[in-house]
This record gives C-alpha cells, structure tokens and sequence, in this order.
C-alpha cells in the first residue's frame, strides 16, 4: 500500500514539475528535450532487466501509435495548457481520458457497456461541464479557455494511443512498451518542434533543471516502476482508486508550491468527473468487459 500512495504522490507531481518547465521554456522544445534524454536511460534500464523484446511489426506499428498519440500528444497538449493554465486544473481535466477510451471501445471494438459505465460515463461529462461552466461565469480568459481546450484535446490524444495499442497489450512486455511510446513521443516531437521552428531551451535556472530531473528520473523511470509494480501487488480495484487520487493530489501541490489559483467550483467539477471514473472502475470490477487504462 505505501508503494501505492507513493505512486500517486509521483504521478501527480508530473504536473507539478511540468508547470515549473513551462514558465521558463518552450513548451515542445522543453518536451522534445525531455523524451531525448529519457530515452536512452529507459533503453539501458530495460537492457539491465533483461526485459527487451522485439514486437512483431503489427505490434511495433501499434505501439509507434501509442508514443506519438498516447505520450507524445497528449503530454505536448498538456504541456501547452499549462503554460497558460493552473497545473491542477490541467490535471483534472486530463483525468477525463477514460471516458473517451470506454466510448472508443464501444464504438471502435464493439465493447458492450452496462448501466453503470453509462452513468459513470455521463456522471464524468457533467464534472467536465461543471469545469467549463464555473471558469466561464469567473470570466475566462482566452488564453486560460485555450489551455481547457488543450487538455481536453490531450486526453483524446492519449484515448487515442491507447485504443489503437490495445489489442497490443498481452503481447508486448510492459518495460519494452514504456520504452518503444518513449522512442516515439521524442521522434515525434523533435521533428515537430524542427518543422516549427522551435529551439532547444538554451537557459536553465536551479528549479527548472530540478524539474527537468524530476519528470525523468522520478517521473519517468521510478513513477513507471511503482505502477507496474503496483498492478502486480495491489487488487484492481485498489489501483483503481489510488490512480483516482492522483488529479486531486496534482491540484494541492499546484496549489502549494506555485499559489495557483483554484474555484471551490473546479474541485467540485473534478469531484463529480473522478466520482463517474470511479462508477466506470467499479463497472469493470462487476464484469463489465474493461475501459483500458491510459499511460
């Protein structure tokens, strides 16, 4: 259980860490950078495991698509958002990419959803209306209007890489899998932020160097290691409800590390869209056929 929280704790400092970065660098290229560093510390950690396996080409073209939709998108979407939009925010609305996973099973695999996935489905729409609603009568800024609509677009991105590298998952180690999206997130966005003209960072203060290292080496290698190894020990509908935890745990540390400014209105609409995750999870655990974990 301690591995558990710990993972939540890590998880949701991704946004934390991420927001730092941001406030001093490009987005994409900060990104870009991000994934050309991991990449190869990923590749000599699953060398050392022992756990590198070649997919078949099938498989590789499905797990490209997972790195560039699935990691790449999404985190460059969110990435954008957050240059302009509170961390926690970002993070609650990210949150929402379950939802477009279970519609993208029942409309691209044919996945039969019950009552309760349904109204765990509609229930995380109306928190996501909730969200848009209370911003707009605070009077939304454009700028923080395109940030919500970034992080929406995110978690499509990422629904999108995970359907497509579904029928990949009981083939493809899951250390192989973490390594091949890194390979095709950094791909991808280098060549984006060359097509755009973007530069690599070329300053670095103390903290956004710290951040930097934090969303590789905790982020990315230890946050990965403690989520494998909690869906080993911990019963699903345990790594259900820690993985719940972690928007709101992103939206107290961006609260208390960088005094963003969050509505009563945002934590009740992030509330009710983790409250229809939350039905979705427990539809899963009755024996409704499963919403794919993203990430």
């Amino acid at each position: 259980m301690a591995a558990g929280l710990l993972f939540v704790l890590i998880w949701a400092s991704a946004f934390t860490s991420a927001r730092f970065i941001v406030l001093e660098w490009s987005p994409l290229g900060a990104l870009a950078l991000r994934f050309v560093i991991a990449a190869p510390l990923i590749a000599i950690v699953v060398w050392a495991m022992g756990r590198l396996t070649w997919p078949s080409r099938a498989d590789a073209l499905r797990l490209a698509a997972m790195g560039v939709f699935g990691s790449g998108g999404y985190l460059a979407c969110a990435w954008l958002a957050m240059a302009t939009t509170p961390s926690g925010l970002v993070a609650l609305i990210s949150a929402v990419a379950p939802l477009f996973i279970a519609l993208g099973e029942r409309i691209f695999y044919g996945r039969r959803l019950g009552l309760r996935a349904w109204g765990g489905l509609g229930l995380g729409w109306a928190g996501v209306a909730l969200l848009g609603v209370s911003r707009v009568g605070d009077g939304l800024a454009s700028v923080e209007l395109g940030g919500i609509l970034l992080a929406l677009g995110g978690a499509m991105s990422q629904a999108v890489g995970v359907l497509c590298f579904a029928p990949a998952r009981g083939r493809v180690d899951a250390w192989t899998a973490n390594l091949g999206q890194t390979l095709g997130a950094g791909a991808m966005l280098s060549l984006l932020a060359l097509l755009l003209g973007i530069p690599w960072p070329d300053t670095l203060s103390l903290h956004t160097g710290l951040a930097l290292a934090w969303t590789i080496l905790v982020v990315g290698l230890a946050g990965y290691a403690l989520y494998f190894l909690m869906l080993r020990r911990l019963p699903p509908a345990t790594a259900s409800a820690l993985q719940l935890l972690a928007p709101p745990v992103a939206a107290l540390l961006g609260w208390a590390l960088l005094d963003e400014r969050l509505l009563v209105s945002d934590l009740a609409g992030g509330a009710v869209t983790l409250a229809g995750l939350a039905l979705l999870f427990s539809a899963r655990q009755a024996g409704v056929p499963p919403v794919t974990k993203p990430g």
